[in-house]
């Protein structure tokens, strides 16, 4: 049961990560992050959900969804504080253009090979 409890966990928090990710792109690489990837992970939350709601009753679930979406935003804050601190707006914009082209470019490719 714990196990199971767990798991559902995990899993709303990867999909609903993934989810978050998405604002953090420019409007290109959102574009494609959103169509390839959100869309996905959308499914992948309402299917996270549904399986907390069919293994255990609606205050676990509930409670389950909230705790993983309090501790996804809280992680983004931090992080988001912790990369300001260490790094100047320019090495951001660097690394965040490359991230970008590297993330558009691995889309295409699957998408045409």
């Amino acid at each position: 049961m714990i196990i199971k409890y767990i798991s559902f966990l995990i899993g709303v928090i990867w999909s609903y990560s993934i989810i978050k990710t998405q604002s953090v792109f420019s409007k290109k690489a959102g574009l494609i992050f959103k169509i390839f990837i959100t869309k996905v992970s959308w499914f992948t939350l309402i299917a996270a959900c549904y399986f907390g709601y069919k293994n255990f009753s609606i205050k676990p679930t509930i409670f389950g969804i909230i705790f993983a979406v309090l501790l996804v935003n809280i992680g983004f804050y931090f992080s988001k504080k912790f990369i300001n601190q260490k790094f100047n707006e320019k090495q951001i914009t660097i690394f965040k253009s490359f991230f970008e082209y590297t993330l558009i470019f691995w889309v295409i490719y699957y998408v045409l090979f």
